[in-house]
């Protein structure tokens, strides 16, 4: 009888929508007592406020709204009730704990500053009412406050970053979701719509609903997929923008929909159990590693999606071209595998990772536009935009970052084309109006004949551009550019 008055313990989700390895569920669910669970969508913290943070781009939010859902059918399943309030993350809280009782609050840790700080300013607020507060570890394989050099830094180098982070041994098991879950009743909870995650008018988000499955089991599942079945090939495979050979696990991991360690302890089974295929498993935990590598450094490096990692590059002449930068958004620049992923991004909310790179030299190297332009544009339109990976891979490209690509570095997309879509199936998919061109011509259309272009029923200039700018001459003037901050 006494359980059935023991105060609630609330539990604070964040970027962690799951049931399963979600450290401060379980720990609530363990006290036999009820559960409170609470999303807060806080754009009011002053913590989560530019020039520290910037709001969820169009996309993300977009998935964040689907994911929210998935994950309120999951605990309804159990019997229990994920509440969502709007507001400053402290004083929704506190606000919730009054009306409860609650003699506890627990939620999982997110090594990034601005949350930190949020959650420093809940454990105050808590402290000063007599409520603790039990934060746990899970957003990261390693806490980044282990992996440092001898001067107390976060490496800058990824090799031996992940070196390091094997080197400490397999992360925790995860836990298991819970069997049931006891809510309470009577509590009030803001309607998702109201939210407006999604676009209205227009509603620019058809084909991220036919292209993306979202929540836990989606995640669960196609990370089982991916390890039965499409892992073997992976470690060269993955380049193939026009193969089906990607864990396409990003956006889950972003929303935690899936957790770090699940998909370490999943894949090192699968190894175990298959050991032919330990090359390209041990080359995607490599791409977890990237992951993680990349979170360490926002940690280090809050502003890193708006300062050069290299300060040499503080001085480099980028150009203002409003026209090149809205033919590059728009798949618009006359080079087929650049505007085939530029299309597939505005399309779906992802893009193969291979052409990601291919797109990002094209808008530095190619254009001479500012790494941030494009950071940008990716953040308000990838479904997995990530405040580290996504800031951090631009820098790769542009060789302002960490463990950067040297700048000379400069990607041909003609020959990236032909390398990695040599049938030009990932061409035809995203730029129709290219489908009838044979491969040999389908990533340089403009060398075409008149009567190759006449019977493939393209009119270069007219159903699709020219090239914006010549690649030979688009290389030299880089390197001039890059020149200049090196003297």
């Amino acid at each position: 009888m006494a359980n059935k008055t023991k105060p609630p313990c609330i539990v604070w989700f964040r970027d962690d929508l799951r049931l399963s390895d979600h450290p401060a569920l379980h720990f609530a669910t363990s006290r036999d007592a009820p559960v409170v669970c609470v999303y807060v969508l806080d754009e009011q913290s002053a913590a989560l406020r530019p020039p520290r943070w910037r709001p969820l781009g169009g996309a993300a939010r977009w998935w964040l709204a689907q994911s929210l859902r998935a994950l309120q059918t999951d605990m309804a399943r159990l019997g229990g009730t994920l509440l969502l309030r709007r507001g400053a993350a402290a004083d929704a809280i506190l606000k919730l704990v009054r009306e409860t009782g609650a003699d506890c609050v627990a939620w999982n840790d997110i090594a990034m500053a601005p949350h930190r700080a949020v959650s420093d300013e809940l454990v105050r607020a808590l402290d000063d009412i007599g409520v603790p507060s039990r934060i746990f570890r899970g957003d990261l394989l390693a806490e980044p406050s282990t992996i440092r050099n001898k001067q107390g830094h976060g490496l800058r180098v990824f090799t031996p970053f992940w070196n390091r982070v094997r080197g400490g041994g397999d992360p925790p098991s995860p836990l298991p979701r819970p069997k049931r879950l006891r809510g309470t009743t009577g509590l009030a909870s803001d309607a998702l719509e109201s939210w407006h995650l999604e676009p209205r008018h227009p509603d620019w988000a058809e084909g991220l609903r036919a292209t993306c499955t979202t929540g836990e089991t989606a995640a669960q599942g196609r990370l089982a997929d991916f390890l039965d079945g499409d892992i073997a090939g992976y470690a060269s495979g993955r380049d193939r923008p026009d193969r089906d050979r990607t864990s396409r696990l990003s956006p889950h991991l972003r929303f935690g929909e899936i957790s770090p360690r699940q998909v370490w302890h999943a894949a090192r089974f699968a190894a175990d159990n298959q050991p032919a295929l330990a090359g390209d498993i041990e080359k995607f935990l490599s791409e977890l590693g990237w992951r993680e590598f990349c979170r360490h450094l926002l940690h280090d490096v809050p502003d890193i999606a708006t300062r050069n990692l290299q300060s040499s590059f503080d001085a480099f002449p980028w150009r203002h071209d409003t026209a090149a930068l809205r033919a590059w958004q728009r798949g618009r620049t006359g080079y087929p595998v650049v505007d085939a992923g530029m299309r597939q991004l505005w399309q779906t909310g992802t893009m193969h990772n291979r052409v990601r790179m291919v797109v990002a030299s094209f808008l530095v190297k190619h254009l001479l536009l500012d790494w941030r332009e494009g950071e940008a544009w990716f953040w308000d339109t990838l479904v997995d935009a990530d405040a580290g990976s996504n800031p951090a891979n631009w820098q790769w490209v542009a060789g302002s970052g960490a463990d950067a690509a040297p700048y000379f570095r400069i990607f041909n997309p003609i020959l990236q084309g032909e390398k990695f879509d040599p049938d030009g199936d990932y061409v035809r998919r995203w730029v129709p109006e290219l489908a009838h061109l044979p491969a040999k011509l389908i990533h340089q259309p403009w060398t075409a004949t008149p009567i190759e272009l006449a019977s493939a029923g393209v009119k270069l200039g007219q159903t699709y551009p020219e090239p914006i700018v010549e690649h030979g001459q688009a290389r030299q003037r880089a390197l001039a550019a890059y020149a200049k901050t090196r003297d």
